[in-house]
């Protein structure tokens, strides 16, 4: 090959087969274009990356973490897969179900994080699967550290024989969040080979693992692609210092560059009154996003992520120009926990 021939593309290569994983997630997931919402909205052009459809348990953007925290407790010869979450945690239930994956037990610890909900809440969506997929749990008051409540449990079921690995809420540390910077590798990729560039990537940011992640692996390819997190739980100043954390700790065990604070971007207008709850934006960003593209979004996350990127939108915090990936992190099976709400939402 001459050197007018040479390819010189990039190969976007984070080295992550040094890290312990096994295969639980279909990759590379889809990137569609958004064209009826893009149409509604007046611009930009919108596309939606399906990490709904990472195929375990019905799919999300827990499943890559999982690959590497799973990964992690096979070489540890674990029997046991314990986390804790909230009530509906999409987390639990893909824990669960990787735990089935792999012929091991799977505990769980569920907080009673959101107010006022049904009797309903405790055996619909998630809880209901967790069930179906064999996991034991256990519940606590919402307020509590429940990291250090799920090592406590963990703590015990070794002390009984088990040899249990402990997974944080969310699989939010280091081993998590390579399941992102894997995502951040395979949206590069695919920008590349498709000639399609993104000048915004928008996701609801929750446990911080996921957006980390996805900033830790884009810094380590020197990849300038700004990721906006729409805030789903905490003030804008907490949340940008609880991703900043963990995305330079990810960056350092990628062998990259100190990643600096200002590249951790979060919006925090659409959290509501709260966790769980989901604001009229939100119910509205839902009903939006089936209507126009025939995809499900969830009332905790991915709601609350599509509201946040219709208001800047509609603010006009984009160009025109602009191609905006929307980061779908799954999450419908917990719209059935949330019947009312919806039904009473539609027009």
């Amino acid at each position: 090959m001459d050197a007018a021939q040479t390819d010189t593309s990039p190969t976007y290569d984070l080295g992550l087969d040094r890290f312990p994983r096994v295969a639980l997630c279909h990759q590379p997931t889809p990137i569609e274009p958004m064209v009826r919402l893009s149409e509604h909205l007046g611009g930009p052009s919108l596309y939606i990356k399906r990490d709904d459809c990472t195929g375990l348990a019905g799919g999300g953007n827990k499943t890559r973490k999982l690959e590497f925290l799973v990964g992690e407790a096979v070489k540890a010869n674990a029997d046991m897969l314990v986390t804790q979450g909230a009530v509906q945690s999409n987390h639990v239930r893909q824990t669960a179900a990787a735990a089935c994956r792999m012929g091991l037990k799977c505990h769980v610890v569920l907080e009673r994080r959101v107010p006022d909900r049904a009797e309903s809440y405790e055996k619909t969506g998630n809880v209901l699967l967790d069930a179906l997929f064999g996991a034991t749990s256990e519940f606590r008051p919402a307020g509590l550290d429940m990291n250090a409540e799920a090592e406590a449990v963990t703590a015990a079921l070794r002390a009984e024989g088990h040899n249990p690995y402990f997974i944080p809420g969310g699989g939010s540390n280091t081993v998590g969040a390579l399941g992102y910077a894997a995502c951040a590798q395979e949206i590069a990729r695919q920008s590349d080979e498709s000639g399609l560039p993104f000048h915004w990537i928008v996701m609801g940011t929750g446990s911080t693992g996921t957006q980390a992640g996805l900033v830790a692996g884009l810094h380590a390819l020197d990849v300038d692609l700004p990721v906006m997190g729409v805030s789903v739980r905490q003030p804008r100043e907490r949340q940008i210092a609880a991703v900043h954390k963990l995305a330079a700790a990810s960056a350092e065990s990628l062998n990259a560059p100190t990643l600096p604070v200002r590249k951790i971007l979060v919006d925090d207008g659409y959290v509501g009154e709260g966790y769980g709850i989901p604001a009229d934006s939100t119910l509205e960003a839902i009903r939006l996003t089936a209507r126009q593209e025939g995809v499900l979004l969830d009332p905790v996350y991915s709601g609350k992520g599509m509201a946040g990127l219709i208001g800047m939108a509609r603010a006009g915090f984009f160009k025109p120009t602009d191609n905006v990936l929307f980061l779908h992190t799954g999450g419908s099976q917990a719209l059935f926990a949330y019947e009312n709400e919806i039904l009473d939402s539609l027009d």
